[in-house]
């Protein structure tokens, strides 16, 4: 009997037998050049196993032709999947519920994750090998390394700066960091995890980023970093921000979780700082589920946060290589003796946060998109910020920074002081209607009860950050809101502050 990947000649022609059922076989045309068989996947045919007795056998295929050609069968049924099940349902004005963000994907991405997990490679492999390096080619950098996380890159980027690799310019316990409390927690809890101390500036409304002008009053003689994040995809002042770091010395690390694909001065964000990082959960530009990246120019730094994110260890021989130094048995470090394994030799008190390549496939195929996400999300923004003209007096629109082209994450507003308007009224009424609202994160950072016992530092008054905290909300405008859901929601805001007047 013949069996999966059995070349046979029936009727003149060459066929290879790819599936075998019940009492039909499913063979493709073939072809043989230079004594290697390969298939012609635009002519499949099925046949009756009686027809086979009247076939001739030739060969077999290599089974690296078979595994190909089954994937294939196995991507064909994926995307019929897809199109069966993963629809997006038709808008309903009022009914639909209008999410603040959400993942963005087709059929592509559901082959990649598919083909990553037949390999069942599952932790990094050639996927997180690929985007890594597109990665970095996009950003312009020289390295861009995967984790877990948008939080787990903030934790590698503070603790690289820990490293004693970097001699005098290490962070040390009591060493600050300066920071806005208008924002994300794991911006500064890396900096507090690393016994750290941050330093609080107060922010802009409107930008809603740092406040420039009260940057240097805020360094001290313990001052060694700046961590701050674009909010929502706009770029903070960082001609102000990189001139100051050069100026005392400071290392900057740019949170640009929010940010990717966001520009100043035609430059991608992320890329000025020292080390940059981003966030790859649904809600953000680009999505792999959970994931995040470490990207920076510095090979001393890359060194250290590949070391921190795996393990600790010394050694950089990827996952399943051995001996990339050449010198596996032939160290020397710590008290260790002469020749001790470098894949178990660690330079770090590190972690395991790498990422699997099933999530790096789905990265893979995101990057495709990020140009089109980007030119929607910038889209929607200009749109709905047209349509709040008649709210102006009531509520702060956002402004881009000048010099900036944000790749906006959301649609932040605030109640202005003049009005006396209540923010949880127009939010209740907005979710009633179905157009999902959220906050600035944390609001004021140090008004959570995590922060309870935390040692900071206040540069100066958190008054527009407070103000952040009791009057400022956000809406989406993530790609997968189409201009029929922008009017909507935009007609829904105007209503909402019309109510909330009374």
């Amino acid at each position: 009997m013949y069996q999966l990947g059995d070349v046979i000649q029936i009727s003149g022609k060459l066929e290879t037998i790819i599936e075998v059922n019940g009492k039909t076989v499913i063979t493709y045309d073939s072809t043989i050049e230079s004594g290697k068989y390969s298939l012609n996947y635009a002519n499949k045919n099925e046949r009756l196993k009686e027809e086979l007795e009247q076939s001739e056998y030739v060969s077999c295929i290599e089974h690296a032709e078979l595994e190909k050609i089954k994937r294939k069968l196995i991507f064909e049924k994926v995307v019929e999947f897809h199109d069966l099940f993963h629809g997006r349902p038709e808008f309903i004005r009022g009914q639909s519920n209008l999410s603040y963000a959400g993942k963005v994907y087709d059929q592509n991405e559901m082959v990649a994750l598919t083909d990553a997990s037949l390999d069942f490679w599952l932790t990094s492999g050639r996927y997180t090998k690929q985007f890594e390096k597109e990665l970095a080619e996009y950003l312009g950098v020289k390295y861009a390394l995967l984790t877990n996380s948008g939080s787990s890159a903030n934790l590698l980027a503070i603790s690289a700066l820990t490293s004693p690799k970097l001699g005098e310019k290490r962070l040390m316990p009591g060493d600050e960091v300066i920071t806005v409390a208008a924002g994300f927690p794991t911006t500064v809890a890396p900096i507090v995890q690393n016994k750290l101390v941050p330093v609080f500036v107060d922010v802009d409304l409107g930008t809603y980023n740092i406040k420039v002008d009260e940057i240097e009053q805020a360094i001290s003689s313990k001052t060694k970093a700046i961590m701050i994040a674009h909010t929502m995809g706009n770029p903070f002042n960082l001609d102000a921000v990189v001139e100051i770091a050069k100026k005392y010395d400071l290392w900057l690390i740019e949170d640009n979780c929010d940010a990717l694909g966001s520009r100043y001065n035609g430059q991608l964000t992320g890329t000025f700082g020292h080390i940059g990082t981003s966030s790859f959960y649904p809600p953000h530009h680009i999505t792999m589920g959970e994931g995040g990246a470490v990207y920076t120019n510095d090979p001393i730094l890359k060194l250290a946060i590949e070391s921190f994110r795996d393990w600790g260890r010394d050694c950089w021989c990827p996952s399943g290589c051995d001996n990339t130094c050449k010198k596996r048995f032939g160290w020397q470090l710590g008290q260790l003796p002469y020749g001790y394994d470098h894949k178990y030799t660690y330079s770090h008190l590190g972690y395991n946060l790498k990422v699997t390549d099933m999530q790096a496939a789905i990265g893979t195929e995101q990057l495709k998109k990020l140009p089109l996400f980007i030119e929607r999300r910038i889209h929607n923004f200009d749109l709905l910020k047209s349509k709040l003209n008649e709210v102006k007096d009531d509520l702060i629109l956002p402004e881009a920074t000048e010099k900036s082209q944000p790749s906006w994450f959301g649609f932040i507003l605030t109640v202005k002081d003049s009005s006396k308007i209540s923010r949880n009224k127009i939010t209740e009424y907005l979710e009633q209607n179905k157009v999902q609202t959220r906050m600035l994160f944390a609001g004021n950072l140090i008004k959570q009860p995590a922060f309870n016992g935390v040692e900071y530092r206040l540069a100066s008054s958190l008054s527009n950050t407070d103000k952040i905290m009791n009057d400022t909300f956000l809406v989406g405008v993530y790609p997968g809101l189409d201009d029929n859901m922008i009017d909507y929601m935009a007609k829904q805001i105007v209503e909402a502050v019309k109510i909330a007047r009374i």
